[in-house]
């Protein structure tokens, strides 16, 4: 993935970087080489021996300003465990722009066994490097792929901590209950997103352009087919999953499952551990591997980085974004590096979470910050699976951000549709649940997805269910944040379309207002003889004498006959959504529907049948404000029965009133 340094106009960091190593040899251009840096350090070596005990406590930092070439440092990293480890750290100049205008970039080469072993590697981002016992920065980029040197880009502290002092007021969180939120929404941050997103574009061959450093993102229980899912629909982005990792205190099902923590408040991890106490967390100290979840529990998805900078209430990381979204509430974990594995393409660490300690409230061009102590607003999201096999649950929490959360609700369901051995492509999926809004109704989900089809039923479920779930989350009338997604998954062994063969009355097509009509369809499930069906219905008193047409139909054109189609086929009034949710007919009835000469007027989402024209002519002027939809037939639905199947098809049928009916 690759992010174009913004100010730099394309040209290679290669270029920049030979002019810098031509300069380190001319005592003409750079006479400083030629004696001591004004504020060089000790040698290396001594510093090396200084810091056994670890990186400094309470430094200092070292201005930009006086950053020469020619200086000697000492970077922290974890390359095993939890404990950092130095490194030898050379500066090698000072790049102005190279991040943007005003953004400036420390290019260094690392020295020591390890770093000149792995080169530079995934989730080194934020590794702290002081000079003279004072923090300059942290490592956070690297120059293209398949380098053969560890050189780095280091982002300055002086620009990290700009994203310190960002003020309290954006820490604050919506209340999980009412939805009240007084620090800017994450909504407003999906622009920067994608921004950051596309700029993030995989490197072409010979790319020698720097790029913020990979941060490993970890999925945790995860099959290949839903890593393999998640990686498409994040494509572009540098989400780049390193299929290996855990999470070593994570949220059991029984813990989720019988109850989770309410948004808005991280739950506790010792409730993965039934009777035991709570693990106390590691102290985070600069060079500490750290971890931002994006879904916990029953599966998990993290991405890690390193802690520059900490103190008794928050910490900055990674010297990078990772998500780019400004404002975010993402639980903050510690993480323990299982190993580090060295790789010509991409070296990367593989690293189980630990423990809760805080939350991530700010996703930045710089730096992220995390708050210790604070509660990270998460979804609660429970799955209940019914297979040939018996039940099973899946319940977990994932982040609340526009750019994300429909992926992660996609990404999740289709997982737990795949992690049993009784998955197979024969199987068809009818999804049910609900959507728990603050200060709305609950928005109700009612979808099928057919074995047989071009995709697998169980990514189409995932990607119907994510899709349902966009309408209401990305609305822009909504409000209240998300409480909980419950949905109830039906498995069936075999393909589930119902084809709608015929049609006909098999009563008479001449009656009266107030009869008793019969109509047969005959219905074809896949593979099997087809079936007749009977549906019985009484005709309206109020029907006038004349032609009356009968609509026998599947449930998606009787939708289409009661919501017309209009230019804007997603209604932005939250209301409306609800009411066509609501109103959505089940796909697996036949449905008998009357076509009278009536006025039938839809308004923010609602069906009304059979108008008074004056009714209809106050509705007039909304047609145009994409309000209201009129039509001059008026669908009255009158019977239906069930198909034993997703149907397809309709049929139009005349009957013929004569008067002399009831009244």
């Amino acid at each position: 993935m690759e992010t174009r340094p913004k100010g730099t106009n394309g040209f290679p960091a290669l270029a920049i970087l030979s002019g810098l190593l031509l300069a380190s040899t001319s005592s003409v251009l750079l006479p400083a080489q030629s004696s001591p840096a004004p504020a060089g350090p000790s040698s290396t070596s001594t510093q090396l021996t200084a810091s056994t005990a670890g990186p400094p406590a309470n430094p200092g930092f070292f201005p930009l300003s006086q950053i020469r070439p020619g200086m000697t440092g000492i970077a922290w990293t974890v390359f095993q465990g939890s404990t950092p480890e130095p490194m030898q750290v050379e500066i090698l100049g000072v790049l102005h722009g190279a991040r943007g205008p005003g953004q400036d970039l420390i290019l260094a080469r690392l020295h020591g066994d390890k770093p000149e072993y792995t080169g530079v590697v995934e989730g080194m981002s934020g590794s702290p490097v002081y000079i003279d016992g004072k923090l300059a920065g942290s490592l956070s980029y690297r120059i293209g792929q398949f380098t053969k040197e560890p050189i780095a880009g280091i982002t300055p502290i002086e620009q990290m901590l700009e994203v310190r002092d960002i003020p309290v007021r954006d820490l604050e969180i919506p209340d999980a209950q009412t939805g009240a939120q007084t620090a800017p929404p994450a909504l407003n941050s999906s622009l920067d997103a994608f921004i950051t997103a596309a700029n993030r574009n995989p490197l072409a061959p010979g790319d020698m352009s720097f790029r913020p450093m990979d941060t490993p993102l970890v999925m945790s229980g995860f099959l290949p087919e839903a890593i393999r899912f998640w990686q498409q629909q994040t494509a572009g982005t540098s989400l780049s999953p390193v299929a290996a990792g855990g999470s070593l205190f994570g949220l059991s099902s029984s813990g989720l499952s019988s109850g989770s923590a309410p948004s808005g408040q991280a739950s506790s991890p010792s409730s993965s551990r039934p009777g035991s106490e709570a693990p106390v967390p590691p102290a985070l100290v600069p060079g500490s591997a750290v971890s931002m979840q994006l879904i916990r529990g029953d599966l998990e998805v993290s991405a890690t980085c390193t802690v520059t900078w900490v103190d008794l209430k928050q910490l900055l990381a990674c010297g990078h974004p990772v998500l780019g979204a400004g404002p975010v509430s993402l639980p903050m974990t510690t993480a323990d590096v299982v190993a580090t594995l060295a790789s010509p393409l991409n070296s990367f660490k593989i690293v189980n979470t630990g423990v809760i300690v805080g939350a991530f409230t700010q996703d930045r061009e710089s730096a992220i910050r995390g708050v210790l102590g604070a509660q990270a607003h998460m979804i609660p999201v429970h799955i209940a699976v019914d297979s040939p096999k018996g039940p099973r649950k899946l319940s977990v929490e994932i982040l609340d951000l526009p750019s994300l959360t429909p992926t992660a609700v996609q990404v999740v369901l289709y997982q737990s549709l795949l992690e049993s051995n009784q998955s197979s492509e024969a199987l068809s999926y009818h999804v049910t649940g609900a959507i728990d809004v603050a200060g709305s109704p609950p928005f109700p989900l009612d979808l099928w997805a057919s074995s047989g089809q071009q995709a697998p039923a169980s990514m189409m479920a995932a990607l119907l269910a994510g899709s349902q779930f966009t309408r209401l989350y990305s609305n822009g009338a909504r409000q209240g944040v998300v409480r909980s997604i419950d949905l109830h998954v039906q498995a069936i062994p075999r393909q589930v379309e119902v084809t709608l063969d015929r049609a006909r009355i098999a009563s008479t097509d001449i009656a009266h207002a107030g009869d008793t009509v019969e109509v047969e369809a005959t219905v074809r499930p896949w593979h099997q003889p087809a079936r007749n069906v009977r549906i019985a219905f009484r005709l309206p008193g109020r029907l006038a004498t004349g032609n009356l047409r009968l609509l026998v139909s599947d449930a998606a054109t009787l939708d289409r006959t009661l919501i017309q189609p209009r230019q804007s086929p997603s209604p932005d009034d939250l209301a409306a959504v609800l009411a066509e949710a609501r109103d959505q007919h089940a796909a697996d009835r036949i449905y008998v529907s009357l076509l009278a000469p009536e006025t039938q007027g839809e308004i923010h989402g609602q069906t009304f049948t059979s108008l008074p024209l004056s009714v209809a002519n106050a509705l007039e002027p909304l047609r145009n404000a994409q309000d209201a939809g009129l039509n001059g037939e008026s669908a009255e639905l009158v019977g239906d029965a069930p198909a034993d199947g997703v149907l397809s098809g309709f049929w139009i049928l005349n009957l013929h009133i004569e008067p002399g009916g009831l009244n």
